[in-house]
């Protein structure tokens, strides 16, 4: 028995690591929906906040939240495809052991 194929995990742990690094450089193609509305909303609060003259605390308050929850929602992403990744390795691991104790030595 050979290794473990792992390699599309792999990928898709490395392609969840580069949306973490364009969230944490603000960069909006790794939002979905919900996050990518929620963020452009607050934009538009700011905006209007500074045209009316008023304050934007609220406005900025809510941009962070949206772009906290996406970084938070990106690295449970990661620790699921790690976790599934280690059990593919754990499944390996012991049915090659199984292997081996069932044969004739």
């Amino acid at each position: 028995m050979g290794k473990p194929d792992t390699r599309r995990l792999d990928r898709e742990i490395q392609q969840t690591e580069r949306k973490v690094q364009a969230v944490k450089n603000r960069e909006l193609w790794p939002l979905n929906g919900r996050e990518r509305r929620a963020v452009l909303g607050a934009v538009v609060s700011t905006a209007r906040g500074l045209h009316r003259g008023t304050g934007t605390d609220r406005a900025d308050q809510r941009m962070d939240t949206a772009w906290q929850s996406a970084e938070t929602r990106l690295i449970a992403e990661i620790a699921a495809l790690q976790v599934e990744r280690q059990r593919i390795v754990t499944e390996a691991a012991q049915a090659k052991a199984a292997k081996k104790s069932s044969g004739w030595w």
